[in-house]
């Protein structure tokens, strides 16, 4: 399949660390989180592709299921990656060819912002799927939604942490779902209010 035919979404995820604020790690399910993004990789990759800000607890988890699956890499998936972070890239960042590297500014905060810039203008999105985090999901969250409007928002609220903020955080106006919050069955909730309405 060629890649402009494959949707654009965006993941945006991490495994809270316990050194940093409470009020994400308090309430993350890291049993959820990694189960939630096993299955969106897996329901999402065969067909569409996966854009994300290469975070060192999340891209050996998407590498695992891109090697079970069989898929091309290349055309399934995009990394990105600022070099303020060089240091600490994850070893499997060299088993993926598509890695789009973004600048080292002044601090690491700037380098950050330049490449949530870059990775939200320089792609089409139909989809963001945000999982348990810290204050970056919610920033991410922030900028995507002003950046692509018109895209479906999935704040993952049964994973907890930043995601459960988020959806919190919704007015009724926005896409809210009992589902983001107690179905466990990601592999079908994904399915359902994802692959089949985009």
């Amino acid at each position: 399949m060629a890649s402009e035919q494959l949707k654009n979404i965006f993941l945006s995820a991490s495994i809270p660390l316990p050194e940093r604020d409470t009020k994400y790690y308090g309430t993350a399910d890291i049993v959820a989180i990694r189960d939630a993004i096993i299955a969106l990789t897996t329901v999402v990759l065969p067909k569409n592709k996966i854009i994300w800000g290469g975070h060192p607890s999340i891209t050996p988890l998407i590498y695992y299921i891109m090697e079970r699956l069989g898929l091309n890499i290349q055309e399934h998936v995009k990394l990105y990656q600022s070099l303020w972070f060089e240091h600490k890239f994850p070893k499997d960042n060299n088993k993926f060819d598509n890695i789009v590297f973004t600048k080292k500014l002044i601090d690491g905060q700037k380098s950050i912002d330049l490449m949530r810039e870059r990775m939200f203008s320089e792609n089409d999105y139909s989809a963001a799927v945000f999982i348990g985090g810290m204050e970056g999901i919610e920033e991410e969250f922030i900028m995507f939604k002003k950046k692509h409007p018109h895209a479906i928002l999935l704040p993952i609220a049964s994973t907890g942490a930043a995601s459960k903020v988020i959806y919190d955080s919704l007015t009724l106006d926005d896409f809210k779902n009992e589902r983001l919050v107690k179905d466990y069955g990601y592999m079908s909730l994904f399915q359902d209010l994802l692959i089949s309405k985009i």
